[in-house]
């Protein structure tokens, strides 16, 4: 039998670090702008970063929404899960072109994530409340994509940064 007060918590906590690491992100992209929105890898990093923070979000306040009975919890979060893989499709497919199969892995890894807490769904949906242990593992699955493609990010963009300044300086000696 589906009891949401079992869940409150982990959907509490899971939500409110989600919407914790989208402002930090948020942040940390806003201050490298140029460098984030002037390459298609960062710009693909970005975009799923801040949609799967921002999505996990929506998902735990969703399940913490009241009066709420299980298929109704699984057909949400399946929606929202579509919405987030069909950005995560289409962001790919945009930085196909310039990525390495690093990213395209990674890309692969996400799906996989958000597949699995479709399946947790599913099995929610047809009155096993297990199936909330498969969305709970699938969410924090895809913890290690965001916050490591975040991390990722960042890194790129350092990179990206001391390559021009190194460059700026070789051109002042010159």
């Amino acid at each position: 039998m589906y009891q949401p007060a079992l869940w409150h918590d982990y959907f509490a906590v899971v939500g409110t670090g989600a919407a914790a690491l989208t402002g930090l992100v948020f942040v940390a992209m806003t201050l490298h702008l140029e460098e984030v929105t002037g390459d298609p890898v960062h710009r693909h990093r970005a975009r799923t970063i801040l949609t799967g923070l921002t999505a996990v979000f929506i998902r735990c306040a969703l399940v913490l929404m009241g009066g709420q009975n299980a298929q109704a919890i699984a057909v949400e979060i399946i929606g929202v899960l579509l919405v987030v893989e069909a950005i995560l499709y289409n962001s790919i497919r945009q930085a196909a072109r310039s990525a390495d199969n690093g990213v395209l892995w990674r890309a692969i890894g996400s799906f996989a994530c958000l597949v699995l807490e479709q399946i947790g769904a599913l099995i929610l949906f047809w009155g096993n409340p297990a199936g909330l242990y498969v969305v709970g593992l699938g969410m924090m699955s895809s913890f290690i994509f965001m916050v490591t493609g975040a991390w990722l990010l960042l890194v790129g963009v350092g990179a990206q940064q001391a390559a021009v300044s190194l460059r700026n300086v070789g051109d002042r000696d010159q």
